[in-house]
């Protein structure tokens, strides 16, 4: 019998969604009679503790006797049990200096670390994730934003709404003015992203006639691969070498500036890839750009403007476009670019999110877990038995 344990979330200011649903954890134990599931209670969840206790989950305190470990965010040190296989979203592979102790606690305590965001394909590609519901919420707040800032519609938060079916309601009588808007990125961010603007009827154009055409209705162009990155020495792109030398490649999007009111951002980005824009760019005279939703929010990343993540109470900040410094935001000014900078935008539907995330889960990780061997969990164990695996051995500095 394989016990899993989702554990409850106590990192500071706790995460509200949860690895499995409970409707999913009793499909779970009806159609994989080798597994048992115990919840530990929890009362910051989306889904309440007697939720679980009416799918005939059991809930307890004492995880002690589980064999895997389930959670969301990082667990803080104290609360790690020796010798357990532990799932949750790490924030270590990059060496992410606010969770060095929690590396080095992994490994004293022998814990095998299965690390969600390292779940992948022998191609690299991404199973497990949040962000479907990242582009979903990052596009909304784009456009919330935009509407009060300007004064020319309204949307409701989507953690008010608290469902994506409630929050689609909100699309159907809204006829939104002529903006132009620019998203970047791809996979699952960018599948969110579009789901909103197809809901809206943005029309999508192609990046060319967006740099030269105005419209009398909101369109969308989307930027990626070769529409944003080319190689300095010869103005081409090749995907793999983009991945192998993103270092010797130039970022195309300065051109959209003084052509997209909304930027919707979600690439994926580190400090060997050119950023978006230079900071010094917002004051050039023909800067059009009012709104940025920074889906990737990397603090002084692809988006340079972006000072700091803010929170889903107060999600948005004004940056002074002579200052590049923080201001009010929400003025009808062009001297002021809004930034959406959420860095926990699928908690803002955390049902939603967490039954697109527990799928996941059911579909393509708890088979891995019952076979002798599993490749995709092998390329995903960041630590066991008291030392890095092979894959991740460069974080040894970091770790030990």
């Amino acid at each position: 019998m394989l016990r899993i344990g989702l554990i409850k979330e106590r990192k500071k200011l706790p995460d509200n969604r949860v690895a499995l649903t409970p409707q999913q954890c009793a499909y779970i134990q009806t159609n994989y009679p080798s597994i048992k599931i115990v919840v530990e209670p929890s009362s910051h969840r989306c889904f309440k503790d007697e939720e679980f206790i009416a799918c005939g989950i059991e809930m307890t305190d004492d995880l002690g006797n589980c064999d895997v470990l389930m959670g969301i965010k990082e667990v803080p040190v104290d609360f790690l049990i020796p010798g357990k296989t532990y799932f949750f979203f790490s924030h270590t592979k990059k060496k992410q200096a606010y969770n060095q102790n929690l590396m080095q606690e992994l490994i004293k305590k022998s814990i095998r670390m299965i690390d969600y965001e390292c779940l992948t394909y022998s191609d690299e590609q991404r199973i497990l994730g949040f962000g479907l519901f990242a582009g979903i919420i990052g596009a909304h707040n784009g456009l919330l934003t935009y509407g009060k800032k300007n004064g020319l519609y309204w949307l409701p938060p989507a953690n008010v709404v608290m469902s994506y079916k409630e929050l689609i309601k909100a699309y159907e009588h809204l006829k939104l003015p002529n903006i132009k808007i620019v998203m970047t990125g791809s996979g699952k961010v960018a599948s969110g992203v579009l789901d909103v603007l197809t809901r809206l009827d943005i029309e999508a154009v192609e990046p060319a006639d967006f740099l030269t055409h105005e419209y009398e209705y909101p369109v969308f162009t989307h930027l990626k691969g070769d529409d944003l990155y080319a190689r300095k020495d010869n103005d081409l792109f090749h995907r793999d070498d983009f991945h192998a030398h993103p270092e010797a490649y130039k970022c195309l999007f300065s051109a959209y500036v003084n052509q997209a009111d909304v930027l919707m951002n979600g690439i994926y980005w580190d400090q060997k890839i050119a950023r978006l824009f230079d900071k010094e760019d917002i004051r050039r005279n023909d800067w059009r750009l009012s709104v940025i939703s920074d889906i990737t929010c990397d603090v002084n990343g692809s988006v340079p403007i972006n000072l700091g993540s803010s929170t889903i109470a107060d999600p948005v900040y004004g940056i002074d476009r002579a200052t590049i410094q923080k201001t009010t935001p929400f003025q009808k000014t062009k001297d002021v670019i809004d930034i959406m900078a959420v860095d926990t935008l699928p908690n803002e539907l955390p049902c939603d999110a967490s039954d697109y995330f527990g799928t996941h889960i059911g579909k393509y990780i708890l088979p891995e877990l019952l076979k002798p061997e599993s490749d995709i969990l092998k390329r995903a164990t960041i630590c066991e038995n008291g030392k890095l695996t092979k894959k991740f051995e460069y974080l040894a500095d970091y770790a030990y």
